[in-house]
């Protein structure tokens, strides 16, 4: 068993390596913890994480190690979204708060402030976008729409600064017409001022739907898996160990290539933890596989089953030093008995 919360690439029959690389299958994006510039001055006492396919919740304990409060500017860095081919793993449609994203301080809910960028090879081009009144994000079908209702002038404009490349498809059955596709990627952080009170803790919680990507096939469990230079990096990126590559395995029915199960991938950017001052003191995670007959597998020691659907690993003064991921394969609801 392993520990590591992961948002993922899934592939339909074939392991990807990249999103591009995938059939039928949608791209992750990872999100992550609280991050503030590195301080010596205020701990993280303790975080409690919960990880689902449905719903990652965090409950942290931060403690101000001086006798005075500090106020400083603390944020949620929201998965970028780029422009892909690949479907991509957003649990919602609203083009602001991509994963649902909420806050509590002391169980109040936070005013949180948004940044978005539109950004090409590091280049901010956010200006150029709202100046022609375009959405930001580039996922969006309504983004796509807005492109379509753009001048000549304007969309030469975005050819020439490499904004968005020239597609040719047929959308409603009249013949093929000329499109632009964006290419930019949307940058998103929530961010607010808080202060951290001298003389107690202060808890804080957020929650939000993991953008977990998911394929209608796996490869873990066929007979040229662990051969397979990509399978060998998959096992080791979600450290499967034999119990769960064998249990993959005997899901194969006889003159099957295939198990009959499908991937869940989830990650989570664990390491901004570091940022604080000193290792967490008191860190526990859950991952929570969703169904009895669901499999499991993500990178981490001395992990507990506490359910028939639950993990669990507690470690005290811990330094994250890697990010999440975790590996789910489920029952294709309709395979052969």
């Amino acid at each position: 068993m392993n520990l590591r919360a992961t948002a993922a690439v899934a592939a339909l029959g074939l392991l990807a390596a990249t999103p591009a690389g995938a059939n039928d299958s949608s791209a992750e994006m990872a999100a992550g913890g609280l991050v503030l510039t590195r301080s010596a001055q205020i701990q993280m006492a303790s975080e409690d994480l919960f990880v689902s396919a449905q719903e990652v919740r965090v409950h942290y304990r931060f403690r101000n190690l001086t006798s005075q409060p500090i106020t400083t500017r603390v944020a949620f860095p929201m998965p970028d979204v780029p422009s892909t081919e690949a479907p991509l793993a957003v649990p919602t449609e609203d083009p602001r708060n991509l994963l649902d994203f909420h806050t509590l301080v002391d169980g109040v809910p936070v005013k949180a402030e948004l940044e978005q960028k539109a950004v090409l090879d590091g280049v901010d081009r956010t200006a150029v976008l709202k100046g022609m009144n375009l959405p930001l994000a580039p996922h969006l079908h309504s983004t796509l729409e807005a492109l379509d209702r753009l001048t000549p002038a304007q969309g030469k404009t975005l050819l020439d600064l490499g904004l968005v490349r020239p597609d040719e498809y047929d959308d409603d059955g009249k013949g093929m017409k000329q499109h632009l596709s964006p290419l930019w990627t949307l940058k998103t952080t929530w961010h607010w001022q808080q202060t951290f009170p001298a003389g107690r803790d202060l808890m804080v919680d957020h929650r939000y739907k993991p953008a977990a990507g998911a394929s209608a096939g796996t490869m873990v469990g066929s007979a040229r898996f662990t051969a397979d230079a990509e399978g060998r990096a998959e096992i080791a990126k979600y450290c499967m160990d034999k119990a769960f590559l064998s249990a993959a395995a005997r899901t194969r029915k006889p003159g099957m290539d295939y198990p009959p199960l499908w991937e869940q991938r989830i990650a989570y950017v664990l390491r901004t933890g570091a940022n604080w001052a000193g290792p967490i003191g008191d860190f526990t995670l859950t991952v929570d596989k969703g169904a009895p007959e669901n499999l499991v597998s993500f990178c981490g020691q001395g992990v507990t089953k506490i359910s028939p659907t639950q993990f669990q690993v507690k470690k005290t003064n811990f330094k994250p030093m890697r990010d999440l991921d975790v590996m789910l394969l489920l029952p294709v609801p309709d395979a052969p008995q």
